[in-house]
């Protein structure tokens, strides 16, 4: 069979070039290490200067309960406004607290207390989630010198608001269960596109390509040939990164681990056939690498929600994100691990893959042009 006979001499170029392969296997395995570990956005050890104008008991329980929570770590003591607005400014500071002189006074005479919190804003997905941190702590804090005040002096305590905060889907707030299931997806259009887009090229720039030329080999049979060892490269490179993920990450996978497989393959099909689409375009392997490298890992790590939530792009740029197989399959892989979701909630998603693939596959063959040598 002219297929199996493609196949076979495929896997025989891809086993006399081993520095390839090993690339191809141990770089995702690298990079899934250096992104777990090295991308993180949860925010621990907030460094904490207090400017305490009060310098009270009750200014040191308020304060007490910011350094004795796993997040805050008390790192200087201004004595003045400008000492305080200069920590922040050298970034010795993230958060000054400053209790105005009054503090004590107001709560013992029943009166409202306030503080004031200053937080640097310079990233602002750091500043909006520690002015959380801060305002949980301090309701907390009100909360339950309102529950004393009634326990010790009878003192009816102002109207409470309750808040039953659950998260959902990362109950954690892990970073590393949202970047290694988006990972998956950049990890797989990183490598296989480029190992496939240099199997036509290389035949090109050895002159072998012109036997497949005057051969009665049709296109579409002679691209398949080259897509299924390739693809089953990448679906065995797609297990050995699962593998990882799960067990050394202790990424929790909260759907099927079936529904997760065959979307991988559909998606492995995607990756695969861009790469040969990509070989069948250029002439050179250098071009065939710069042009894999630039379709497809740029595009995955910035247009598919791996590390930036489309939600909070331009509208423009989220239409832009449409045009990449990566946002697809990102979202299939984080329902998956994250939500436990079924088929009913994917399939749209999948749908689009395979037609990705298809329409891969056929321009491909199309410009795939037998010629005489």
């Amino acid at each position: 069979m002219i297929l199996a006979a493609l196949i076979r001499k495929e896997f025989v170029e891809i086993r006399r070039d081993p520095v390839t392969l090993a690339l191809a296997v141990v770089m995702p395995l690298v990079l899934l290490f250096l992104f777990g570990y090295g991308i993180s956005l949860d925010v621990e050890d907030v460094r904490l200067a207090v400017l305490d104008h009060d310098r009270s008991q009750a200014s040191a329980e308020l304060v007490e309960r910011f350094t004795s929570s796993t997040y805050f770590r008390r790192v200087a003591d201004p004595r003045s406004p400008g000492e305080a607005a200069d920590a922040l400014d050298r970034g010795r500071a993230t958060v000054v607290l400053v209790v105005p002189p009054e503090y004590s006074r107001d709560l013992a005479r029943g009166r409202p207390a306030s503080v004031q919190v200053l937080v640097d804003g310079s990233f602002s997905v750091i500043g909006l989630i520690v002015s959380n941190y801060v305002n949980t702590i301090v309701s907390e804090h009100s909360m339950g010198l309102a529950r004393r005040a009634l326990a010790v002096r009878g003192v009816a305590a102002p109207p409470e608001v309750r808040v039953a905060t659950r998260v959902w889907y990362n109950a954690p707030m892990k970073t590393v269960n949202y970047i290694v299931p988006g990972l998956f997806a950049v990890l797989l259009l990183a490598f296989p596109p480029m190992l496939t887009a240099l199997s036509i090229v290389r035949e090109k720039e050895r002159g072998t390509i012109e036997q497949v030329y005057v051969s009665p080999i049709r296109p579409a049979v002679y691209i398949l040939g080259k897509i299924l060892p390739y693809a089953a490269i990448a679906f065995g490179e797609m297990l050995l990164v699962l593998a990882v993920g799960t067990l050394w990450f202790e990424i929790p996978l909260r759907g099927s681990l079936a529904l997760l497989l065959a979307a991988s393959l559909v998606y492995v099909f995607v990756t695969v056939g861009i790469g040969v689409f990509v070989s069948t375009s250029t002439h050179t392997q250098v071009a065939a690498v710069f042009l894999s490298l630039v379709a497809t890992l740029m595009p995955s790590v910035l247009f598919s929600g791996f590390l930036f939530p489309i939600a909070t792009m331009p509208y423009v740029m989220q239409l832009y994100t449409y045009a990449f197989p990566a946002r697809y399959f990102t979202d299939v892989s984080r329902d998956l691990f994250l939500k436990g979701v079924g088929l009913e909630y994917i399939w749209g998603n999948l749908v689009l893959l395979a037609l990705y693939a298809a329409v891969l596959f056929a321009a491909a063959s199309l410009r795939f042009r037998k010629k005489v040598a």
